[in-house]
């Protein structure tokens, strides 16, 4: 039966969407601090829908920038390389996610609210702790759960075996992989590499939720999962809060992150989240 399952999966891993056509041009722009304001520009002219998004976002008072920007030359100046790849990531990634779950009990929107307050709370997490060479960890957070949209299908046909398991102490994370062979990080992973993010982003996002199994570029692994639990605290999503501080003690000892700042971080992420949110609308 799980080996018919992870066959399935396999499928539906194969099958699943390319990134957007533009943010896979932009990204490996994005990534070089060699590229240059046209370069960027002479990509996002072809997707005026986009543009128009990136303008809307910047203009918000999520970003607060006093300055009105009009062209996206003056957004790509002011917000820079890294800034403007959270914004087109945000944007191009809230179609694919902001999706029903089945499965996961995740009406429309709860999975891209949730994702959207983890990379906030990751990017306030990095910048707090003066974590160096981090700045891909917002991507990788947005992405963390999106793995739930190929396994919602699967565990909504073997929900009550799965919540049977939990009832005796077993986490849902856990119980997904002794029922389907896999869990919805781990298939996560795969789609990143399907999508030729680098490993570091891979990893991070398959051990999110267990980072102490982690063993190769754990760093970004252990910032996701405090980002996690900070996301839970904000109240966005339906999310296993159980599961998300399992390993949470460990972690926080290797980032050198003083519990007693957590709730303050998260009130930030709620925060930061709600004008988001009313940008986005």
């Amino acid at each position: 039966m799980t080996n018919r399952k992870i066959y399935r999966i396999a499928l539906e891993v194969e099958a699943f969407p390319g990134m957007p056509t533009t943010a896979a041009k932009l990204l490996p722009l994005l990534e070089n601090h060699d590229s240059t304001a046209s370069e960027i520009e002479s990509i996002l002219k072809y997707d005026p829908g986009l543009t128009a998004n990136i303008l809307k976002l910047t203009n918000s008072a999520y970003f607060g920038i006093p300055t009105r920007i009009s062209s996206v030359r003056q957004a790509i100046v002011l917000l820079g390389w890294k800034r403007l790849l959270q914004v087109v990531m945000t944007i191009c990634m809230s179609p694919l996610m902001n999706k029903t779950i089945p499965g996961y009990d995740l009406p429309r929107g709860a999975l891209w609210q949730h994702s959207v307050a983890v990379s906030v709370a990751a990017e306030i997490l990095v910048n707090a702790l003066k974590i160096p060479d981090a700045d891909e960890v917002f991507t990788a957070a947005l992405l963390h759960d999106v793995g739930k949209l190929i396994l919602g299908g699967f565990v909504k046909e073997d929900l009550q075996q799965i919540e049977s398991m939990v009832t005796k102490g077993i986490t849902f994370d856990v119980a997904e992989s002794m029922v389907l062979g896999t869990n919805h990080a781990e298939i996560g992973g795969q789609i990143l590499g399907k999508w030729c993010f680098p490993a570091e982003l891979v990893s991070a996002v398959q051990w999110h939720h267990d980072p102490e199994s982690c063993d190769e570029s754990c760093n970004l692994s252990d910032i996701v999962h405090v980002a996690n639990t900070m996301g839970i605290m904000t109240g966005f999503g339906k999310i296993d809060q159980e599961l998300a501080l399992e390993h949470f003690g460990p972690v926080a000892d290797r980032l050198g992150l003083a519990p007693e700042n957590l709730e303050d971080m998260a009130q930030q992420t709620a925060d930061r989240v709600k004008k988001l949110m009313v940008s986005w609308a």
